[in-house]
Parts: C-alpha cells; structure tokens; sequence
C-alpha cells in the first residue's frame, strides 16, 4: 500500500528582479510503499535538498503533487503546516537540533507538548521507545553531557514518538564518527522491520546500504533505482558504488542504454 505518491514534481527559483531562473526540480516522480526503507543519493546541486523541503512541507512545488497517505500537500495552508509536520512526519536531522537548555527527555517530549497531550500520556509513548533505543538511563542528561551517537538516538526517539507516517532523515550519520553510524543504521533497519517508512537523504553509501531501495537524483531528475532484493549489506554497497562510479564517468545506466 502506498504511503507517499510523488508526481511529476518540478520546483524553479526565479532570480532577483527577475533575472535567471534556476530549476531544481524538472520531473521528479516515485512511490514509497508503506514500511518501505528507501534512499536518496544524488551530487550537490541534484536537488535531493530541494526534495526534502517539499516533502516536509516547508516549500511547495512549482508543478506536480505530493501526496502523503491519501493527503495532498498542496491542500494544507501555511497557517497549518507546522501542526502537519508534527502530527504526521518526523525528522532526523544531521545537526542534531536538539534544545542545549533541555534534558533529552523534554526534547523527545517537545512535539507532544506542543500537541497538548498529557504528562501521563508522554510518559506512556516515551517508555517503550527509549527502552528499544537504549537511552533509559541517559534522559535526564543535557545534550552537551552525552556523546553524538547518544544525542541522535534521542533525536531518532524525538522522530518516533508521535508515531509519524513517515520519518524523513536528512544526512542522519554525516555528524558521526564510524561506530555512531554503525548503531544508528542498526536502529533504523530495526525501526523499519517494527513497520517504520524510512526516506533518508545521504552522501553516504554505508548509509544508503542499510536501505531496500535507492534512488538516484541528477539534474533535478530521478534517472535510475536499485532495489536490495536478497542482497547483503555488503553486496548490496558494491552494487551502489558501481552505480555511482558509472555515473560520475559518464556512462549510462540499463535504463538509459535501452532509451
């Protein structure tokens, strides 16, 4: 069942007074079913930023839709996007963006404050899901008293705890050293076993191969995908390094040989 319809997105920015428009986006279309792990990989500039910003509803598209469990974004009023992305979407930045003035339990509580929900009922979400994380012991702490792999479990806590329809991840390892990375695409690949749709954005192959599905931008445009399938980890990042070494030596993936 899909969760996530993208169709024909395009996204231009007119320059100043203007001058030279830049196209982003030309005609970006893909489904993500639910429960689904998928990847975004693609250079600077390819757009995967530009993606991202319209599928948390923070910008809007210049053409096409966006589609999220039945729901058109374009429907939703500036005045309601806040609500929106709290209520159905959770993040997981590279950065962190935890509160320094905050435990990481009022961090991971924030959005439901700012939902209304009760002291008893955050409790109750909070338990079960600091527990799988492996944070108990750590949520009376400070950010700046906790190592980074600890400070993004607490933001992949922050993420789950309003039972998002989808987690989008922005560069979620590009702040953490080899062992933080490792453990934190082992709580994603737990996560999205639990039911959890995952759209990571990343630079990282290692990251990208913790994945089922990776998607390639250039240009503003999807042009190629590779699935898991049966394959391992390991078999799985040669088959995306390969994908990405032919690209950045000019050759043309199976799709684009048969066009």
């Amino acid at each position: 069942m899909q969760i996530l319809e993208v169709n024909s997105l395009k996204k231009v920015y007119a320059g100043r007074f203007g001058g030279s428009r830049v196209e982003a986006l030309k005609n970006v279309s893909f489904r993500v079913e639910r429960g689904e792990y998928v990847a975004i990989m693609g250079e600077s500039g390819s757009g995967k930023t530009t993606l991202l910003n319209i599928l948390a509803a923070l910008d809007k598209p210049t053409g096409g839709s966006v589609i999220l469990d039945g729901m058109a974004l374009s429907k939703i009023s500036d005045t309601a996007a806040a609500a929106f992305r709290r209520d159905h979407l959770g993040f997981v930045f590279q950065e962190f963006n935890l509160l320094d003035t905050f435990t990481l339990e009022d961090n991971i509580y924030l959005p439901l404050v700012l939902a209304g929900k009760s002291w008893r009922d955050m409790q109750e979400k909070l338990l079960p899901i600091a527990a799988r994380l492996g944070i108990t012991d750590i949520l009376k702490k400070y950010p700046y008293e906790v190592s980074g792999g600890q400070k993004q479990r607490a933001a992949v806590a922050r993420a789950m705890i309003t039972q998002p329809r989808l987690i989008l991840a922005d560069e979620p390892t590009g702040s953490l050293d080899s062992r933080s990375t490792d453990e934190l695409l082992r709580l994603f690949a737990e996560v999205n076993r639990l039911g959890q749709t995952i759209l990571m954005v990343t630079h990282s192959v290692k990251a990208a191969s913790s994945a089922g599905r990776v998607l390639f931008i250039r240009d503003g445009e999807v042009f190629h995908q590779i699935y898991r399938g049966g394959d391992s980890d390991a078999q799985f990042y040669q088959k995306i390094s390969d994908t990405l070494t032919l690209l950045a030596t000019g050759g043309r993936t199976g799709r684009e040989a048969a066009q």
